[in-house]
């Protein structure tokens, strides 16, 4: 099993909860299996594309994606989510 640290505000959550001061909001169970059904449909991933791209581009998009910790083609896949949610405009 992973150790995680916990913050001050997680640690603060687990000591509620081990003293019973939580409680069940009503609905909750029917909002969890609406937020998971989010979550399913958008991390589904189910068509492939191919692009051609410059050397340079790719190995400068290799270098972001490496200095960030994630494999390059996830780095492509997120900011392609970002432009066409709007979140990322190209000026």
């Amino acid at each position: 099993m992973k150790y995680f640290e916990l913050d001050k505000e997680e640690r603060q959550i687990v000591k509620s909860f081990e003293a019973g001061k939580l409680k069940s909001i009503p609905g909750a169970k029917k909002k969890l299996a609406l937020y998971q059904k989010y979550v399913r449909s958008s991390l589904r991933k189910d068509r492939n594309i191919n692009i051609r791209l410059s050397e340079k581009d790719l190995q400068k998009i290799k270098t972001v994606a490496a200095q960030q910790g994630i494999p390059y083609q996830t780095l492509i896949s997120s900011l392609l989510h970002q432009y066409s949610s709007g979140k990322v405009r190209v000026s």
